[in-house]
């Protein structure tokens, strides 16, 4: 079961840890709290939150992310626990010491099924997807073609139309992929801690000031989930992030098939997350997808 997304969005917003609670206040008054436990992932979406060390460690012994998200919906920081599997110095060395090779093997994996999503959608909203199939089937290892962007420079005019950019710094469309992607990211970090592996120590990404660069790594094959949910609400005419919040953050609920039944995101990214480590300590790639690309959809079942 998926847990709770705590979003803190209003200046002067006071957060304490009360008995097994994560509260806030404001203005002096408690305005509402969750129970720590049932939480996945703390948001704080403005700079005038103000957190006690008590609250923040409490977050971290559960293994709880909070990101802090900037002015256009990127993560800027994130908190994180330093121990978060009972093995974790033993995986830690583990993936340090993978070889070249392995991590070749699994950033192509990664992009294999990233470019097999993006596909997925352009199918799913009657778009062409032959020419991202084409380039699916011409990933190497270590994807030294960078077919990765070649897919993304077909992908994006398809779905949002040519005159559409990707600018990470841009309102409308670009800010709803920016809140996704914050909220896959944090997801995708707990995962990573959970399995006792750095979230710092990449397959691909350059890890060099990026704390959660194997986050990036992994979130890839989940980011056209976000995607596709950007775009339905853009046809729904639903145009910020203010009123899409609650959509998105839905995204790691979505039930994907998978060898154990239908699966929530969240516990998608764990099973991901820990095939890795398991890859680290056996020096033998075996990851654990999903059996399709993109959650079911319901309006296909209906």
């Amino acid at each position: 079961m998926t847990g709770r997304i705590v979003e803190l969005t209003r200046t002067g917003l006071a957060v304490h840890k009360r008995r097994g609670f994560l509260a806030v206040d404001e203005d002096g008054t408690e305005a509402g709290k969750v129970s720590l436990d049932d939480i996945e992932v703390v948001l704080s979406a403005n700079p005038g939150v103000m957190w006690s060390s008590n609250a923040l460690s409490e977050c971290a012994a559960r293994q709880v992310p909070v990101m802090m998200v900037g002015s256009d919906f990127t993560p800027v920081a994130v908190v994180l626990p330093l121990k978060g599997h009972h093995a974790q110095a033993h995986r830690f060395r583990a993936q340090a010491e993978a070889t070249l090779p392995l991590r070749k093997q699994a950033w192509a994996s990664l992009v294999r099924h990233k470019i097999a999503a993006q596909a997925d959608v352009l199918d799913r909203t009657g778009k062409p997807s032959t020419r991202l199939r084409r380039l699916l089937m011409a990933v190497r290892s270590g994807d030294p073609d960078n077919r990765e962007a070649q897919a993304a420079q077909a992908y994006w005019p398809l779905l949002m139309g040519k005159s559409f950019r990707r600018d990470r710094k841009a309102d409308g469309a670009n800010a709803m992929l920016n809140y996704g992607y914050a909220v896959l990211r944090a997801a995708t970090a707990r995962a990573i801690v959970s399995a006792g592996l750095h979230p710092s120590l990449s397959v691909h990404h350059n890890s060099g000031g990026d704390a959660l660069a194997l986050a990036d790594d992994l979130m890839e094959p989940f980011r056209p989930t976000v995607d596709l949910a950007v775009y339905r609400l853009l046809e729904q005419g639903v145009a910020g992030v203010e009123d899409s919040r609650a959509d998105l953050i839905a995204c790691l609920s979505a039930d994907f098939p998978t060898r154990h039944g239908a699966t929530p995101l969240s516990q998608v990214l764990v099973r991901l997350a820990q095939s890795l480590a398991r890859s680290f300590l056996d020096r033998k790639l075996k990851l654990d997808f999903p059996l399709g690309p993109l959650p079911d959809d319901e309006d296909e079942d209906a």
